[in-house]
C-alpha cells in the first residue's frame, strides 16, 4: 500500500521527475508527456464514471491505467530487473489486461445496433462523457506511440491503450439506449 505523508518533495523544482528506478527526467520529455496523458484519460474516465449507474468494470480499467502509468513510469532496462533488489516487484501491464477488455468490447457490442454512420461524441450525458474519455485514452495513445518511436515501450502496454479506446466507444454507444440514440454524422453535402 502506497503512503504518502507529504505531497510535496521539492525535487521537481528543477524541472525533472523521478522514475521509478530512480532515475531523474525532464518534465517535458516524451515519457512524462506520455504518463501524463494517461492521468489525463484517468481524470476524463472518472468524470464519466459519475454519470453512470454501474461503472465497476470502468474502476476496473481505472486501476489499470494507474498499472499503465507505473509501467511507463520503469524505463526499459526495470523490464529486465535492472536497478531493483530481488524480490522487488516491478509493475507492467500484461497480456491478460488486453483481453479481458477484449472480453468486455465483444460483450457489450453483442448489446448495441451494428453501425451504419459514423456517429458524434454525443446523445446522453454519459455517453458524451465516455467520448471524452476515448479521445483521452486516444491522445495517451499517441503519446505512448510517439514515446515507442525513441524508447522501448511495452509491447502490452501500447495493446491495452489501444483497445480501451474501442472499448469506451462501445460503451458509450451501449449508453445511447444500445446504439439507437447515436447522434449520426451528416456529410456536408446532405445537411
Amino acid at each position: 500500500m502506497v503512503k504518502l505523508n507529504k505531497i510535496y518533495t521539492r525535487t521537481g523544482d528543477d524541472g525533472t521527475t523521478g522514475l521509478v528506478d530512480g532515475s531523474r527526467s525532464p518534465k517535458h520529455a516524451a515519457r512524462i508527456e506520455a504518463i501524463g496523458a494517461v492521468d489525463e484519460a484517468n481524470s476524463a474516465l472518472g468524470f464519466a464514471i459519475c454519470a453512470i449507474d454501474n461503472a465497476d468494470d470502468l474502476r476496473r480499467i481505472q486501476n489499470d491505467l494507474f498499472d499503465l502509468g507505473a509501467d511507463l513510469a520503469t524505463p526499459k532496462g526495470a523490464l529486465d530487473g535492472e536497478g531493483f533488489e530481488p524480490g522487488e516487484m516491478v509493475l507492467r501491464i500484461v497480456s491478460g489486461q488486453v483481453e479481458w477488455l477484449e472480453r468486455a468490447i465483444d460483450t457489450a457490442n453483442e448489446s448495441i445496433e451494428p453501425l451504419t454512420s459514423f456517429i458524434l461524441p454525443g446523445g446522453s450525458e454519459a455517453a458524451a462523457r465516455l467520448h471524452v474519455a476515448r479521445a483521452s485514452v486516444r491522445r495517451a495513445e499517441r503519446a505512448m506511440t510517439a514515446l515507442a518511436q525513441a524508447e522501448p515501450v511495452n509491447p502490452a502496454a501500447l495493446h491495452y491503450i489501444n483497445r480501451l479506446s474501442d472499448l469506451l466507444f462501445v460503451l458509450a454507444r451501449a449508453e445511447n439506449d444500445g446504439g439507437k440514440g447515436d447522434v449520426t454524422w451528416v456529410p456536408g453535402a446532405n445537411r
